[in-house]
């Protein structure tokens, strides 16, 4: 087989069909949602991408290449900004990967796509693809084409050669590319599936079986949506639970290919069997009792007949949920009430000289944090209950005072609000005739300050969810403390988005954000109990605004939905 394998544990992992993979779709109708009011009803569509690949170019000396798909969007500059990564399918020169990518298919845009193939070395396999160094893989290919060349195909599908630079007269293979338009639903569906007399495909012990589910597209190309965990030397395996959305699978009624193979490290993988039953087809099996034999289909000679296994397919569990949307619990009445913290440490510059990240031209021209206010504020502010905003300052020193590490922006000694985004600008600029830079960067005052707001909601058991956003030149110099207080605040209804600006290094921010996988952990031991840190390097988002709403919206709402899940919360009081 060669396909659909995890990059992680030697391919022996799961790959979608996880309560995280379903949970990592929650920013679609939140992106949705905000381009509905802005007017763009109709021009736009979230499209799903699904990757293949045949013919890649054999790189490694004992094995077959490890290939891992990168998407990437080119903006007019020729700059590229990646969308996301593969899972890497070991030992395979013809990958089917699992991994999809929604994008905004924007009608009236030219959207260029850049896609890149990599063959991941052996010592990266067991890490996870979002921490890899692409320069220490090699390329294997590179693809062009613009999204709407994809979503006006035939079919939707474009195979596109794969080229590189150095190579101009040996092929590389080529690149499929499936786009789908995503149907939004709230039926979730958990299985639990197991089989029964599996054939040994291995010479001294029993098999080692997995099963693939994969969808038949209304133009009959199979899309494979999720592969579950590989059980060791067992012939009776029972799996772990998978959770496919209706979204996923088209409807009830799609047909489900249930596929059976026997893993071997070489990616070779032996069929077992196969099953092919819709997701009512598999309820009905488990409510009455029933199980499927598997089948294997005979030679092409033989008039596509299918030659009976003994070999049984049995649904254990079938479960259908409702999974409550972001925009459910909004509609609902939660409030989402949004705070803003400024950095006004030395490092930003002197606000009179022109090279200052908060020098404020006379021109009109907006500075650095004033682009990041106006057009990060731009998209927050929508979902903002009040649109009163507390904020704050940090790092300066105010006239005639020490200095301090969160002050009331408005210059109040009582009250932290503005009013919008406009009140955020005013105030802004108001402080910094007021105060002079200083230092050093602390976030711990703010994030404790922000937490207890958070807290104080709690206390009074009222329906609000809070989003402390930090706009920074990136030097931090409390990261131990700014993770304690990050770490006690993970318990809190609260989501910091940290906006970085300029040009700094920010590996300290990306520390912050739990993206490849490790939480934070304080320094008395303890683990942050969810990821509550999102950061975006400001510079990565200026290519339009669908990049800085999907950048924003990338995790915000599968925080919200985190907490509240977790805590048996439901969208109406």
């Amino acid at each position: 087989m060669g396909n659909c394998c995890s990059d992680v544990a030697g391919g022996q992992s799961a790959v979608g069909g996880t309560t995280s993979s379903l949970a990592a779709n929650a920013s679609n109708e939140a992106v949705d949602a905000f381009f509905k009011s802005r007017g763009y009803n109709g021009l736009f569509s979230e499209i799903e991408l699904s990757l293949s690949a045949t013919d890649l170019r054999d790189r490694d000396v004992l094995s077959k290449s490890d290939p891992m798909a990168v998407l990437y969007l080119k903006g007019n500059d020729g700059s590229l900004r990646e969308l996301g990564r593969t899972e890497v399918v070991l030992n395979s020169l013809s990958p089917k990967w699992i991994k999809k990518f929604s994008v905004t298919y924007q009608f009236e845009m030219v959207q260029n796509l850049v896609l890149r193939v990599y063959d991941v070395d052996t010592q990266f396999h067991g890490m996870d693809v979002k921490t890899l160094k692409l320069e220490e893989q090699q390329l294997l290919g590179e693809a062009i084409c613009t999204l709407s060349e994809i979503a006006t195909k035939l079919y939707r599908t474009v195979t596109i050669d794969l080229a590189r630079e150095e190579v101009s007269t040996r092929k590389c293979g080529q690149l499929t590319v499936y786009a789908e338009e995503s149907v939004t639903s709230k039926t979730t569906v958990e299985l639990v599936l197991r089989c029964s007399d599996l054939e040994s495909k291995d010479l001294f012990s029993k098999s080692d079986p997995f099963l693939v589910i994969s969808k038949a597209t209304e133009h009959g190309i199979l899309v494979p949506i999720c592969k579950t965990e590989v059980r060791k030397n067992d012939h009776e395996p029972k799996w772990n639970p998978i959770f496919l959305s209706i979204q996923q699978v088209g409807s009830k009624d799609s047909p489900l290919l249930i596929e059976c193979f026997n893993f071997n490290s070489n990616g070779k993988h032996d069929l077992l069997g196969k099953v092919q039953k819709s997701l009512a087809e598999l309820e009905r099996l488990h409510s009455t009792g029933s199980v499927e034999n598997l089948f294997i289909p005979m030679s092409v000679g033989q008039n596509h007949q299918r030659k009976v296994l003994k070999s049984q397919l049995i649904v254990d569990k079938y479960s259908e949920n409702i999974q409550h949307t972001f925009l459910d619990y909004l509609a609902g009445g939660y409030e989402l009430n949004f705070m803003v913290a400024v950095d006004f440490t030395a490092s930003n510059g002197n606000p009179r000289l022109p090279d200052s990240l908060h020098y404020i031209d006379l021109s009109g021209r907006p500075n650095a944090y004033q682009r990041a206010i106006l057009e990060v504020g731009g998209v927050v502010q929508f979902y903002d209950y009040d649109k009163k905003f507390p904020a704050w300052g940090f790092g300066a020193r105010p006239i005639d005072g020490p200095v301090s590490h969160c002050f009331n922006l408005n210059g109040s000694s009582t009250y932290c609000e503005v009013e919008g985004i406009h009140g955020i600008m005013m105030a802004y600029t108001g402080a910094l005739s007021n105060v002079s830079l200083a230092g050093p960067t602390l976030f711990g005052h703010v994030v404790t300050q922000a937490a207890q707001i958070a807290s104080g909601s709690v206390a009074r058991n009222e329906r609000k969810y809070f989003v402390l956003l930090i706009i920074t030149d990136g030097v931090i110099t409390d990261l131990q403390e700014t993770k304690d207080a990050l770490v006690m605040a993970s318990d809190l209804p609260l989501s910091i988005l940290i906006v970085g600006v300029g040009g700094a290094d920010f590996k300290e921010m990306e520390i912050l954000d739990a993206d490849k996988g490790e939480r934070l952990e304080s320094s008395s031991g303890r683990v942050a109990s969810r990821d509550i840190v999102q950061f975006v390097p400001f510079r990565d988002v200026q290519s339009g605004e669908d990049s800085i709403v999907r950048s924003l919206l990338a995790e915000l709402p599968t925080q919200f939905l985190t907490y509240v899940r977790a805590r048996g919360i439901g969208p109406t009081a």
